[in-house]
């Protein structure tokens, strides 16, 4: 069983890229850098995306298996856990089939991505059935509560499976300038009071108020995913010099 660390860093995601931070990590050697830095802040795991040359977020198998082997030389301590982030490119079948050909530790995925339809819910359970023989721990990003409400449909019909479940409450995304708030995290939690399972939840926050929404989940038990991808700011406005000062930020507040 794994146990997803207090602290994650995202240090870049799929969309953002030099012309919004100098400091943000695109390519491997990038990503590692900043890792270690990340690690030596307090962050115990990373959540990793990866670039083409021209510095898109691809669903890359051989990209991805090189990035997990250089971690783990650079950094062997720091769990990793890949994306399958659709951005509008990516099918279910390609999200799938990225994760049966890696085999990482651990990924995350989103639920609205990997089952848009009813017609996805066998080729999904297939998937998460796969993943649990394989010891691959998956978290489950939830956008709004009530696709808590849907994961707990998914688990009563047993589509998910509900060993170990992990989730990650996604806050500010579709708000207005992708600023959250920390009033937003009650309605997730509430929601989730409904499931079978209590889940271990993690939370990532979008905007100017990440340092604000991240105190409050690890008041509430919950754990943290900081960095470039969600937020490129301190909690007094000013920009971030780099991923670590956020990930040192978070790990100075006291849950």
């Amino acid at each position: 069983m794994i146990v997803l660390p207090r602290i994650m860093v995202a240090p870049n995601g799929a969309r953002r890229g030099k012309a919004e931070h100098p400091a943000l990590p695109v390519t491997i050697a990038e990503t590692v850098e900043t890792a270690v830095a990340c690690y030596a802040a307090g962050a115990g795991a990373i959540h990793a995306h990866v670039r083409d040359k021209d510095g898109r977020h691809v669903l890359d198998a051989e990209l991805y298996r090189e990035l997990i082997a250089e971690l783990a030389r650079a950094v062997p301590k720091m769990m990793v856990q890949i994306t399958t982030e659709a951005v509008g490119r990516y099918t279910p079948d390609e999200q799938r089939a990225v994760v049966d050909e890696v085999a990482p530790a651990a990924v995350s995925v989103a639920l609205r991505e990997m089952i848009p339809a009813d017609g996805e819910e066998r080729k999904a359970a297939r998937f998460y059935r796969r993943c649990r023989e394989r010891d691959i721990a998956v978290q489950h990003i939830l956008y709004e509560p009530a696709e808590v409400l849907r994961l707990g449909r998914l688990l009563a019909t047993g589509v998910i499976p509900p060993e170990n479940l992990s989730v990650l409450y996604v806050l500010g995304r579709y708000a207005a300038d992708q600023e959250s708030d920390p009033a937003d995290l009650a309605g997730f939690t509430a929601a989730a009071t409904a499931l079978p399972v209590v889940p271990e939840w993690m939370v990532c926050a979008f905007g100017h108020s990440e340092t604000a929404v991240l105190a409050a989940a690890l008041r509430a038990g919950g754990k943290a995913r900081v960095g470039f991808e969600n937020s490129l700011w301190n909690a007094d406005g000013s920009l971030a010099r780099n991923n670590a000062e956020r990930v040192a930020a978070i790990a100075a507040l006291h849950d």
